[in-house]
């Protein structure tokens, strides 16, 4: 019996042991996690130049990019009313102090209005000007009152090299004012029209991340100029896939300013043929992504 009640109290004993020695680290932890000092931050330095360079110009052309959004009436099929809502998001740039915005066709084909936002925030109802179906592209108008607007400086694409840098500044998935960089994969690609439309021709092809809500944007050069307004994409998934086109700058040239003074694009007097554009035309086994929404 008394060698029973020995190994009694010895375990009771190492038990109140163990109980204190965990109580006694459990403060001793608590107390020194108090005054626990962060690991020293390691200074990085200066920005590399490239990246100082792609800063700046994202900074000064932020201001000139816009996003987006559509609106289109439905008629409810019980009580005959009509009412309005959202069809789409996309993107577009300033073109001149006038209130021109330039984006593609099919972020506003079908739509009852479109809203334009400004880098600052204010959203400004948009009025149709014209459109280029054969280009894809579109005008509209907003009237800003007393803001003075930033349009994009214009540069050329007939000069353009493959391997050159280009940057996009988009709206992509409704993620306002977001910047994607790449470089010139090659020129003059052809996007045929679905069910016979017109093909858009002399394409510039990236592989900066073009993404649905990206249409209508700028391609920028290293400069910061415009060189094209990004249109599509090939991908098997409809989100980038490294393969992007863009209209490029000389023929945006050509037929915006055709479209503010006349309300349309003609050549020799003739309106160029119409483009057809849906949510998703068929090329090889992949999707040409044409929609914005």
């Amino acid at each position: 019996m008394f060698s029973d009640l020995s190994r009694r109290c010895r375990w009771l004993c190492s038990a109140i042991a163990v109980v204190f020695w965990c109580g006694l680290t459990g403060v001793v932890a608590l107390a020194a996690g108090k005054d626990a000092p962060p690991r020293p931050v390691t200074q990085r330095g200066e920005l590399a130049a490239d990246e100082k360079a792609t800063i700046a110009l994202f900074e000064r052309s932020r201001d000139s990019v816009v996003f987006i959004t559509t609106r289109e009436q439905v008629r409810d099929l019980w009580t005959r009313n009509v009412f309005s809502v959202p069809r789409g998001t996309g993107s577009g740039f300033i073109w001149d102090e006038a209130g021109h915005v330039v984006t593609n066709l099919h972020v506003i084909e079908g739509a009852s209005e479109a809203t334009v936002r400004l880098a600052n925030g204010r959203d400004y109802k948009a009025s149709l000007v014209g459109v280029s179906p054969s280009h894809d592209i579109a005008v509209l108008r907003i009237a800003s009152g007393q803001k003075r607007l930033q349009p994009l400086p214009v540069g050329t694409s007939r000069d353009l090299r493959v391997g050159q840098k280009v940057l996009a500044i988009g709206n992509p998935f409704g993620l306002d004012w977001s910047l994607t960089s790449g470089i010139v994969s090659a020129l003059n690609r052809s996007l045929p029209g679905e069910e016979g439309g017109r093909t858009i021709e002399h394409l510039i092809q990236t592989d900066a991340a073009i993404n649905p809500g990206n249409s209508g944007g700028p391609l920028l050069d290293s400069a910061g100029r415009l060189i094209g307004i990004n249109t599509a994409i090939y991908s098997p998934s409809g989100a980038s896939a490294g393969i992007g086109f863009a209209v490029p700058v000389d023929t945006v040239n050509k037929v915006v300013p055709q479209i503010v003074r006349h309300g349309k694009y003609s050549v020799s007097g003739l309106l160029s043929a119409p483009l057809t554009v849906s949510a998703a035309l068929p090329a090889m086994r992949y999707r040409v992504r044409w929609r914005a929404e």
